[in-house]
């Protein structure tokens, strides 16, 4: 009697538990939401970030405030405000594989463990990344800066947005699969690696087709390759990585939402679904095209999947690399 009394009270919690949970979703949201993006203003994942917030805005009937939290590796300052923040879905983060992937991959003391800190709520964008060098270096192929970097080593400086980030540890691989002796310069955020690049600071950067595309275009920068496994249509001449000997060499750039771990998941579908329909507009993705984004709306767990994958793949890169942090 007493274990029968007992299982209908567990039973009674449990769905106490998700009426309450469901509740929760169904008034989700009655406030503003913040939206952080954990680089400077100005580069490809604010510009995207700002595009997608002001139709999530609307389609939620409540003001999505992006606020740029810039800084750490791979973005991780603006990670550890979501990964510390109430889990009710109020204060979201939106952003690349550099805070939530390849930062942690590089930095195991992070402050925050990317897989138990949050919720994956979806993956909204990819974007091909390409691999240019400045005008002046003399090279027309990867090969050749393959070639001139064993010529001349430690002479071609590789700029990234970051250390820690994805277009970092595309240059690790780079080394790996070469052997050459290139020197890394990280920047905080694609604004000031780009600005190097153009001066002639640094000689190569891997970097979306969102912010490189006019240095391109000007002739500041030559394309070499995409970083993938399709060429661009906004550069179909320019051969992928895959094709022209490199298959390790990929990394698409992609953008991603995720919530404080705890969210329920009411809110975490109520969001994903969002995302979904202020994407679905052809007005929206003419102006995300525009940037060089490709809409790629997944589950939450199709996106907890990419993030699991890419988090091994990089952990294994920077353990053949022997990436030291002091």
């Amino acid at each position: 009697m007493m274990r029968t009394l007992s299982l209908i009270c567990a039973w009674t919690l449990i769905g106490m538990g998700i009426a309450q949970a469901q509740a929760q979703g169904d008034a989700f949201p009655s406030r503003p939401i913040r939206m952080i993006v954990p680089f400077p203003a100005g580069g490809p994942t604010d510009g995207m970030a700002r595009i997608i917030s002001d139709r999530l805005g609307e389609v939620l009937g409540q003001t999505v405030v992006v606020e740029n939290r810039g800084g750490g590796a791979g973005g991780s300052i603006g990670a550890k405000v979501v990964a510390t923040a109430e889990p009710d879905g109020y204060t979201i983060l939106i952003t690349p594989g550099g805070a939530l992937t390849t930062g942690p991959a590089v930095h195991s003391n992070i402050g925050y463990d990317p897989v138990k800190a949050f919720v994956p709520v979806g993956c909204v964008m990819e974007s091909p990344m390409v691999i240019a060098a400045h005008r002046d270096l003399p090279v027309k192929s990867l090969g050749d800066v393959a070639a001139y970097a064993k010529a001349n080593p430690g002479k071609i400086i590789w700029g990234s947005q970051g250390f820690g980030t994805a277009p970092h540890l595309l240059f690790e691989l780079f080394k790996l699969d070469t052997g050459v002796s290139v020197v890394h310069v990280p920047y905080r955020g694609t604004a000031p690696m780009l600005a190097a690049v153009v001066a002639g600071e640094v000689q190569m950067v891997a970097d979306v087709m969102t912010t490189s595309l006019p240095h391109i275009e000007s002739g500041t920068l030559r394309p070499l390759a995409i970083a993938g496994a399709q060429r661009s249509a906004k550069l179909p001449d320019v051969p992928t990585t895959v094709e022209i000997g490199y298959p390790d060499l990929q990394s698409p750039f992609w953008l991603g939402v995720v919530a404080p771990a705890g969210t329920p998941p009411p809110v975490v579908d109520k969001l994903n679904a969002a995302l979904r329909e202020s994407l679905a507009p052809p007005r929206t993705r003419e102006l995300l095209a525009k940037l060089g984004a490709d809409i790629k709306i997944g589950t939450p767990a199709e996106f907890g999947k990419l993030l699991s994958d890419e988090l091994a793949k990089w952990t294994a890169v920077v353990k053949a690399a022997n990436i030291k942090v002091d």
